[in-house]
């Protein structure tokens, strides 16, 4: 959530910022209602500085003899004057926090400014040795393969679930679980994190502390009974395991990776790549979240893109790595990397990954501060995430990469240990 001190300070950066990001412009609005906040809070408080000076004074008018008649009703009159001052207070300061949530974070200086993802910039490239974006064969796509060796059944998971919930069989499962297995053993003893189990379904309170809510609230599952979301990423419980709390600035920064299933309704998608994994409504995925010093946060969420790339390296799956420009970052993120993986099949490049720096937007919400140790103050940590990596898209990179002329599976050897099986087929 911006600050509206700072909106105070930089209005037309602000509106820049805002028009960037393809946001409305909010920025004169939230001066004025702060303004009006302002004057009633300095209203109120002369009111009762006028009440509690009366109030001392009443009981020497009584030791005086003087009559206090026209001082009580005098007190009342002013008494409901405060109340309906704090009432209308009370009213312009969820209006202008109602605002404040819904208005994005604002774009990092490095991002290239862009309206559509049409305008976001490549970094860079890995492909491994031998790599070739010709076949010499003819390619299967991965949904052709999961139903030749009998991995995946995207039919009966349809028949279970409903579209976009996938169903993993045999060597599949396997090869899915020892996905997740690898990546979370390799960010804990390479990379450094904690890991971290969540809760899959969260509160209302824990969407509103990452930015899901408002804004993403119809591509969110809710329980309806309960109040509880079942989660679009770990990031939203991990994150929020901080929330409301005062964390030591020699811990930062804090590192968690965590596994969990996702959900995700992406209600108004229809139309877009829809088929197999191209676009699930459950999906897992094994998530990196930092709280970071203010000063260090971009030096982290550098690492944390190369701690995703890692992963790829070690299996042999060619990437690149993509910068999002302002028309194109989320609601909450100041800065963001997509990490694509090359599908032979698709011809192109498909996102497994986001590394996003939301400075202190999230932090706001959620209220995680840290404690500085020069002077004892408190000030907002800043906040990092990024997939490490979405098995979805991965699985379909690593299915296609790694099919033999046969139409077998090669499991890559550092999978092997985990699945108990070299090839597929």
């Amino acid at each position: 959530m911006l600050d509206v001190k700072f909106i105070k300070e930089n209005p037309d950066l602000v509106k820049q910022g805002l028009l960037n990001k393809n946001a409305a412009n909010v920025v004169d609005e939230v001066l004025k209602l702060d303004e009006e906040r302002r004057a009633l809070i300095l209203k109120s408080d002369e009111l009762k500085a006028k009440r509690n000076q009366v109030s001392s004074d009443i009981p020497k008018m009584k030791k005086a003899g003087q009559d206090t008649t026209v001082v009580f009703a005098e007190m009342k009159r002013v008494g409901d004057e405060i109340a309906l001052l704090d009432n209308n207070l009370r009213k312009i300061e969820e209006e202008l926090e109602e605002m404040l949530r819904n208005t994005p974070n604002l774009a990092h200086s490095t991002v290239p400014v862009g309206k559509s993802a049409d305008e976001n910039v490549e970094v860079r490239q890995w492909l491994p040795d031998g790599f070739s974006f010709k076949n010499d064969f003819e390619v299967l796509d991965h949904i052709e393969l999961g139903k030749k060796l009998q991995i995946l059944d995207f039919e009966r998971g349809t028949k279970i679930s409903g579209s976009g919930f996938p169903l993993y069989t045999g060597k599949g499962a396997t090869l899915e679980r020892a996905l997740i297995n690898f990546m979370l053993d390799f960010h804990l003893n390479h990379h450094g994190y904690s890991e971290i189990l969540p809760p899959v379904l969260v509160n209302k309170e824990s969407m509103k502390g990452t930015g899901q809510i408002p804004k993403m609230e119809e591509d969110m599952y809710l329980i309806e009974k309960d109040g509880l979301y079942p989660i679009p990423t770990s990031e939203v419980p991990i994150t929020n395991i901080h929330r409301d709390e005062v964390l030591l600035e020699k811990e930062l920064p804090i590192k968690y990776v965590g596994y969990s299933p996702c959900f995700r309704r992406e209600a108004g998608s229809y139309g877009k790549e829809s088929k197999g994994f191209l676009r699930v409504h459950q999906f897992n995925k094994v998530e990196m979240v930092k709280f970071s010093h203010p000063k260090n946060s971009y030096d982290e969420l550098e690492s944390m893109v190369v701690d995703a790339e890692d992963i790829l390296k070690a299996m042999g799956i060619p990437y690149r790595i993509i910068l999002l420009c302002t028309g194109d970052l989320s609601f909450s993120a100041a800065k963001c990397y997509d990490i694509e993986t090359w599908s032979p099949a698709e011809n192109k490049w498909l996102e497994a990954s986001s590394c996003s720096n939301f400075e202190n937007f999230q932090a706001r919400r959620a209220n995680i501060r840290y404690r500085r140790e020069d002077d004892k103050k408190l000030d907002f940590v800043h906040t990092l995430n990024g997939s490490g990596l979405a098995t979805s898209r991965l699985m379909v990179s690593l299915l296609e990469n790694y099919q033999t002329p046969e139409g077998k599976i090669v499991v890559p050897k550092v999978l092997q240990k985990y699945t108990g099986f070299e090839i597929i087929g």
